[in-house]
């Protein structure tokens, strides 16, 4: 049971019950602000953040993606403000693998199963720690990294484990800018994000 603590009012003969404390969310809200500052580093995947989780065949048998310009805006930003991006995917994908390269990001990990093992080789080959990361996916084998890393996020569409574990839900949907809604949030934060 709750107590309340009491004042006495205007007269002094009448007992008035105080509000609670602020409730936790006030709280977390902090607390992922202050993730959000330790962030050094980004990294993604590629299907159901940077895409909206849909193939189009062609008759060719090529499987075509789409991906938002803005996405890509933000991750440029975020280069030349000094943030390694890196990207963990299962897919095998050789136009994504040159949108990627074409927007600058070098840590590009395709037809990876064990999303740990290949963001741990991430880590080491930029020189950052777990807990500088910024994460974002939105299936079942991103839960291994996305436990582990100091700012766990996902689009609005993640499956639902995903979803009950990440510390930033963007309002976003996969391919609709949910890459720039947690990287231009961070880099807000930092007074990293550019001003024209």
């Amino acid at each position: 049971m709750e107590s309340q603590q009491q004042i006495k009012a205007g007269n002094g003969d009448e007992q008035v019950p105080l509000l609670q404390a602020p409730t936790p969310i006030s709280i977390e809200l902090v607390h992922l602000f202050d993730k959000m500052q330790a962030v050094k580093a980004f990294v993604f995947d590629v299907d159901g953040v940077f895409t909206n989780n849909d193939l189009l065949v062609t008759e060719a048998g090529e499987l075509l993606r789409t991906m938002s310009v803005r996405d890509g805006q933000a991750v440029k930003w975020a280069i030349r403000a000094g943030y390694p991006i890196g990207i963990i995917t299962g897919g095998r994908s050789e136009g994504a693998k040159k949108r990627f390269t074409d927007l600058g990001i070098e840590e590009y990990y395709s037809g990876i199963h064990d999303k740990w093992e290949a963001f741990q080789s991430f880590l080491r080959r930029t020189d950052t720690l777990v807990s500088e990361i910024c994460y974002m996916g939105d299936d079942l084998p991103d839960l291994p990294v996305l436990r582990k890393v100091v700012l766990s996020a996902c689009p609005s569409d993640a499956v639902p484990d995903v979803l009950g574990i990440c510390d930033y839900v963007s309002p976003l949907s996969g391919g609709r800018g949910c890459v720039r809604d947690i990287i231009e949030k961070v880099m807000k934060l930092q007074q990293k994000w550019p001003e024209y």
